[in-house]
């Protein structure tokens, strides 16, 4: 039988699943004012890059990207655009996301989007643009596609399916459009002007977990293909890994085609306090946080000063942050589970121990000779001793370095990795 204060943990660890809060009910419950100054600036920048302009959106990953994003079409349908918000994982297997499946991908959303809205688009046009989904390069998957269509099935989860599922069918996309993607973008811009014709709205695509492909993936769509990528005369937002715009020629790319904007990581001491024994954290900051977490924990079940220690072993990470309290709260469980007859455990400095142990392990596992010397330069400099390098964007992109701003940018190591350092008297 479960005691009442396992089953306060179960739940406590399923509230800090709700990253990025979509539901209304987890907005209502959850939401604590985040990273408004960076929501209004994307809003702005999509207000003014004209109709057909293209925003990146930039961040550690885990830093709240995603909760910000979800809260942007509601404030852009505002301002009177129709906007299609989807995450690139539930449109194609993540191992195999290029710039030819993401523009697949947009025509596809649009459409359906148009459709299940019951906007007024002339069945002729409908009925060309369904018919352009079938269109391939092999014509026994054309006959495949046709008789799948004439059956009736919904054709938005019929293709989403097969994008997601099916490596042949992503690789006839490919052969088909990969010489000739002007034809994609071509029927995107098809898609957005009968929507604009139809509720005179401009169409606003919101990309979101471009972020989470792998480096070498990320630098294939928006470094080589870039062009390709931004062809369509629609707003884009995307996302992309905050170690990819580290790289100058991608950054230079993006920067002469789109608005780039930096969710920057929460800082909790200014550059020149960070080492400092007696340092004392920006008030502000770190309440932000502990707000997120007392939304999620009840005051029983962990200690009082415990939650600003989570918070700052987070390094300011909303990722980590939900990280550290999910380790503790596994903790709690595994403790309730081997002493049953406990009945008043809750996350305190015992707890905390074993949750840091096992982060600080899983971090420590993967560190090579090489880059214990770049972490210790980097933090005795606040700086990378070579910035461009693929050792160091693998540590910006693994979280194992964190990146902020005063007036110039500045680097520092996560709490957890500074501690690895110690522990071997690196630093």
């Amino acid at each position: 039988m479960v005691s009442d204060r396992y089953a306060e943990f179960i739940t406590v660890s399923r509230n800090l699943e709700n990253f990025p809060l979509l539901a209304a009910e987890d907005i209502e419950r959850f939401r604590v004012p985040y990273g408004q100054r960076v929501l209004a600036r994307l809003r702005g920048d999509i207000l003014s890059v004209g109709d057909a302009g293209k925003v990146i959106f930039t961040g550690h990953r885990g830093c709240g990207k995603s909760t910000l994003l979800a809260q942007l079409p509601r404030l852009m349908r505002e301002d009177d655009l129709f906007v299609s918000f989807f995450s690139i994982a539930d449109m194609v297997e993540m191992s195999d996301v290029n710039h030819i499946n993401i523009l697949y991908a947009i025509a596809l959303k649009l459409l359906s989007q148009a459709t299940k809205q019951r906007i007024p688009i002339t069945e002729n046009t409908k009925n060309t643009l369904i018919n352009w989904f079938t269109q391939t390069k092999s014509r026994t998957y054309i006959d495949q596609l046709n008789q799948a269509m004439s059956a009736g099935i919904d054709f938005f989860n019929f293709f989403t399916g097969k994008l997601q599922k099916e490596s042949v069918f992503r690789e006839e996309i490919k052969e088909t459009y990969e010489r000739s993607v002007s034809d994609l973008s071509r029927q995107i811009d098809l898609i957005a002007a009968a929507i604009f014709s139809a509720t005179r709205k401009k169409v606003l695509v919101i990309i979101d977990d471009l972020d989470k492909l792998d480096l070498p993936v990320v630098r294939s769509i928006f470094q080589e293909n870039v062009n390709a990528l931004f062809s369509p005369n629609v707003r884009v937002v995307f996302t992309i890994p905050i170690s990819v715009i580290r790289e100058p020629q991608i950054y230079a790319a993006l920067a002469a085609r789109s608005n780039v904007i930096l969710l920057p990581v929460m800082k909790f001491f200014p550059k020149e306090k960070a080492h400092q024994t007696e340092r004392v954290p920006i008030q502000s900051n770190v309440e932000m946080l502990e707000r997120i977490l007392e939304k999620r924990i009840p005051a029983h079940l962990i200690e009082p000063d415990m939650v600003r220690q989570i918070v700052l072993l987070s390094g300011g990470v909303l990722r980590e942050l939900v990280r550290l309290c999910r380790e503790c709260c596994r903790e709690c469980l595994l403790v309730i589970d081997l002493e049953p007859e406990t009945t008043d455990v809750k996350i305190n400095d015992d707890i905390l121990t074993e949750a840091v142990k096992s982060l600080r392990n899983q971090y420590a596992r993967p560190i090579g000779t090489n880059r214990y010397a770049m972490l210790a330069q980097t933090y005795e400099n606040f700086a990378p001793p070579d910035a461009e390098s693929e050792e160091f964007l693998e540590l910006l992109h693994g979280l194992y370095v964190l990146e902020y701003e005063n007036a110039d940018l500045w680097y520092d190591l996560h709490p957890l990795v500074a501690d690895i350092l110690r522990r071997k008297q690196l630093i």
